[in-house]
């Protein structure tokens, strides 16, 4: 059998309709599954859809001359872009075990509850991830750490927790897209062969407008009318130690996370740094969690921070919703996002590797005769590519460079193209389920893709502003214009 395999490398791209089979394979049985298993679909049923429809691709590829060993390493090619997200995701499920159990959660539950207002909390929000999220360029850290409390805060408040996530993720992309410490942001540019921060300035024309479209939808959804949270509060401050010593591991996060450390290494340092916390403040719960009383006392100690970063914490203060809220975390609970990103990896991977995407977008390209299109072609493409690659950075990358010759020919700077990528490829990616951002969104803010997304107001908005901005001609920029002329004399 592996001898009649083309080991040659050389195989040829489907046809259009050939190339739709595995998509529309994927999108029945997507629907399918979330018809049949709902807001459960994540949980295995959406996995057997892109692994199947991954096989489907294959199949075709093999039978246009791509030998399975090409379509394998490919899968795998594609799986290994998603380690570092799947790093991530570990770490931040031992930052929420051990900051459960250290009260750094219920301290920003509690201070968040003195502080805030439901009148205009999801507004809040907004500009806190916003601020936040622009400073260290990380819309996932912001997500995994003050997002983790906003939610929290939302819960005891009895308002929407899939608005606040909206907003949490509305906020963060803002930011991440805005930021020059982004890696999203560096790699649009760098796609579409743009100038940093000129791109940043660009970005800044469409995102601003969205984020106070984003603002203003928020501050109308506030739910008006008195909320008293003393009793709530004291009754925190009886059970946990809520003193501002609990936010310690929150400044270490977004401390390296200023100084550029890797994702990976601030939010595993900063659950390592909950867990120490925790034996210093807390000690009884710890001890309570690791539940072995013929252990030395500083094994208890160990074994306790240890259960907390890999299977969670448990709470057992009587309160059945404050329970609930800290029985989280642990690397154990990210195991399902983990294999959800591993499977959609895989099927685009394929899926690239055989042409399946380059055809498809084709006749996008045919179509784009003016700049209007040519933008709206590009959005439809990165949304698109989320979709199917389910990867950000292949959403960012494969437009960026497909795109670049169209966007020359219409006498564009790259500035253009980079800011359209940015609103639509990096921005889009929370809003599919099984795309890694979607996935991960989903399973450190414990609010599912669907129910969310219909209050990420930022991340749909704002590929509609690009779009508009295309239509009537304002701020498409032209290789031609004044600040080029010194270049062009060169």
């Amino acid at each position: 059998m592996a001898a009649s395999e083309n080991t040659s490398g050389h195989g040829t791209a489907p046809n259009l309709w050939v190339s739709l089979v595995p998509i529309v394979t994927l999108v029945c049985l997507l629907s399918c599954a979330y018809y049949l298993y709902g807001d459960d679909a994540a949980g295995g049923a959406n996995q057997i859809a892109l692994l199947f429809s991954a096989l489907t691709a294959a199949f075709i590829g093999r039978f246009h001359g791509w030998s399975f060993e090409e379509m394998r390493e490919a899968a795998v090619g594609s799986v290994t872009t998603g380690i570092s997200a799947v790093f991530i995701l570990l770490a931040v499920g031992s930052l929420i075990g051990t900051w459960a159990m250290s009260g750094t959660l219920i301290s920003m539950v509690y201070w968040g509850l003195k502080i805030l207002s439901p009148d205009y909390f999801y507004f809040t929000v907004v500009i806190i991830c916003a601020l936040v999220a622009l400073c260290i360029g990380s819309s996932w850290t912001v997500a995994g750490t003050i997002g983790i409390g906003m939610i929290g805060i939302s819960e005891q408040m009895e308002l929407n927790p899939a608005i606040t996530a909206g907003a949490v993720i509305s906020g963060a992309y803002f930011g991440d897209k805005s930021s020059p410490l982004s890696d999203a942001t560096n790699l649009a540019t760098a796609a579409a062969g743009a100038d940093l921060y000129r791109h940043i300035l660009e970005t800044l024309w469409t995102s601003v407008p969205t984020l106070i479209i984003t603002l203003l939808v928020f501050w109308f959804l506030g739910s008006p009318g008195d909320f008293d949270a003393s009793n709530m509060t004291a009754g925190f401050a009886e059970e946990f130690n809520v003193s501002l010593v609990a936010f310690l591991p929150l400044v270490l996060v977004l401390v390296m996370a200023v100084m550029r450390a890797p994702p990976f290494t601030t939010i595993f340092c900063g659950a390592l740094f909950g867990g120490v916390l925790a034996v210093i403040i807390t000690p009884e719960a710890v001890v309570a969690l690791a539940a072995d009383p013929e252990l030395p006392y500083g094994f208890e100690l160990l074994k306790g921070v240890w259960t907390a970063m890999a299977h969670g914490f448990e709470s057992h203060t009587g309160d059945p919703e404050l329970d609930q809220f800290l029985s989280r975390g642990g690397m154990y609970s990210m195991l399902g996002t983990i294999w959800l990103i591993l499977t959609a990896l895989s099927f685009g991977g394929v899926i690239e590797k055989i042409g399946v995407l380059d055809r498809l977008l084709e006749p996008v390209l045919r179509t784009a005769k003016t700049t209007g299109r040519l933008v709206t072609s590009l959005v439809v493409s990165a949304f698109g590519a989320n979709v199917l690659a389910s990867d950000q950075y292949i959403a960012i990358v494969l437009p960026g460079k497909i795109f670049q010759k169209a966007f020359r020919k219409h006498g564009l700077r790259p500035e253009v193209l980079s800011r359209a990528v940015g609103d639509s490829a990096t921005v889009t990616s929370a809003l599919v389920p099984w795309n890694s951002c979607g996935a991960y969104m989903a399973a450190t803010l414990g609010v599912a893709t669907v129910s969310y997304a219909p209050y990420a107001v930022f991340n749909f908005v704002n590929p509609l502003i690009t779009i508009l901005f295309a239509y009537t001609g304002f701020r498409m920029l032209s290789l031609e214009t004044k600040s080029e002329a010194p270049e062009s004399k060169t």
